[in-house]
């Protein structure tokens, strides 16, 4: 089992940053992927970016230039770098984690607003 922990997120005038993190504890050993994904109201939950256990980054092509995600040290961690935020961010954003098993875990998720 992998548990999950957002932090960060919340209201931001448009053209600012926020920061997110993901912090998986339990078998983390076995997480190959780790994803962001987002969901706005009204709207399905999409793909943001993902970082493979390798370290292998691919992001949604809208997305590209304004979103990074990144690794902690440890591994056991991931953050979501968003600059130049618009108001069509806003969304509630979701850290996922992919086993090797193809089991998926995710996190609680966090709002993040961004205000024009």
């Amino acid at each position: 089992q992998v548990q999950l922990t957002q932090s960060g997120g919340g209201l931001v005038q448009a053209g600012g940053s926020l920061r997110l993190s993901c912090a998986a504890s339990g078998s983390i050993f076995s997480i190959n992927v780790m994803a962001w994904y987002r969901q706005a109201p009204g709207k399905q939950r999409e793909l943001v970016a993902t970082i493979t256990s390798g370290g292998t980054i691919n992001y949604a092509d809208s997305l590209k230039g304004r979103f990074t995600i990144s690794r902690g040290n440890a591994k056991n961690t991931v953050y979501l770098q968003m600059n130049s935020l618009k108001p069509e961010d806003t969304a509630v954003y979701y850290c996922a984690a992919i086993s090797a098993a193809m089991a998926s875990y995710w996190g609680q998720g966090t709002q993040v607003t961004v205000s024009s």
